[in-house]
């Protein structure tokens, strides 16, 4: 994410790409009965994509690529992430303090949760006790319990000041260390659970965004949107330390995992580029188009298809990973960033 001043600087630029994908491509398999018809094709989830400047969410039908409804929200919608019950959709509404939870099945609104300051990323760690969010645009971070039985279901723990703009987070299979960049200040920062301490605060490359944690919770990638590199560094140890720094684009930002437990896909903001990683030999292993300020990313089940949140064109990009083209964009609302699905690969 980049700060105020850049967000509007970049938005004045608007670019126009196109792309071309039979919807036939999309339906699903009929599944083979004895005796008897054939079954209905296959029903796909929507897809889910925030319009941080219209404060609303686009879905999107993925069968006939069309936006089939629009759901305001709170003002400034940029992440968003599934509860650990997978019944609820949490879109983090960063300026209006609050959280839209919504049916990722039939895309309704479910409620909207008030009082959770400047939700800019959000997190649930893995053992599903904890809810974190980085304000962004207030300087801490903010450690929840989650209470899924209870009416308010987030309990606010501690807040734990990050400056400067913390922007992005990722937390450990543990569940025992919280890992934040902070932007502005180009550090990274890392929180203790069980003590709501701060563990270490260290400089990186310029402005830092998505954070990205290898399986075995050793490496650390760091994208740069003020630079061209990823970061990785070695996490394992009582102090990190940077271990490489892998040439991929022009405004490295976020992440995205291809879901066979080899690559990491990192969007390259300025570059107009996707590069591929090789997460154990850490390089690039492929380069991929990535139109009109490529940000968060989605990788279908198909283990195929990356969806691309193009900002400044006001679409939705699908693209072929294999192929390594666009296949096709959907129009969608003002600065579009997170984009989600059920029917992803594996993360």
């Amino acid at each position: 994410m980049l700060s105020a001043p850049s967000r509007r600087a970049a938005l004045g630029r608007l670019a126009a790409f196109s792309g071309v994908l039979s919807a036939a491509a999309w339906m699903g398999q009929a599944h083979a009965q004895a005796p008897g018809p054939a079954a209905a094709p296959v029903a796909r989830r929507p897809i889910f994509v925030l319009n941080s400047l219209d404060a609303s969410v686009s879905v999107i039908d993925p069968v006939t690529f069309t936006e089939t409804k629009r759901i305001a929200t709170g003002k400034e919608p940029h992440h968003l992430y599934l509860t650990p019950d997978e019944k609820s959709l949490l879109v983090a509404n960063a300026l209006s303090n609050s959280l839209t939870f919504i049916d990722p099945v039939t895309a309704e609104v479910q409620r909207v949760l008030g009082d959770i300051v400047d939700p800019y990323q959000l997190r649930f760690s893995p053992d599903m006790k904890w809810f974190v969010t980085a304000a962004n645009r207030l300087d801490h971070v903010d450690l929840y319990h989650w209470l899924p039985k209870e009416a308010q279901p987030l309990k606010l723990i501690k807040r734990i000041a990050a400056p400067k703009t913390p922007s992005h987070l990722t937390i450990d299979s543990r569940s025992s260390v919280v890992y934040v960049s902070l932007q502005d200040s180009s550090e990274l920062l890392a929180i203790d659970l069980a003590t709501q301490a701060v563990r270490w605060k260290i400089a990186s490359g310029k402005l830092p965004a998505d954070v990205f944690l290898s399986r075995d919770d050793k490496r650390l990638f760091v994208g740069l949107t003020g630079d061209r590199f990823v970061e990785v560094y070695d996490v394992s140890g009582a102090q990190p330390k940077l271990i490489q720094r892998i040439a991929t684009g022009e405004g490295a930002h976020a992440f995205r995992a291809r879901g066979d437990g080899k690559h990491l896909f990192v969007s390259n903001r300025v570059a107009n580029t996707i590069s591929m990683i090789d997460i154990d030999a850490m390089k690039v292993a492929a380069e991929l188009p990535g139109p009109s300020g490529p940000d968060c990313m989605e990788v279908l089940a198909d283990g195929k298809t990356l969806l691309v949140s193009s900002r400044w064109a006001r679409k939705l990009s699908f693209i072929d990973t294999e192929a390594r083209k666009v296949l096709r964009q959907v129009p969608v609302g003002r600065s579009p960033h997170g984009v989600w699905t059920l029917d992803h690969a594996p993360r």
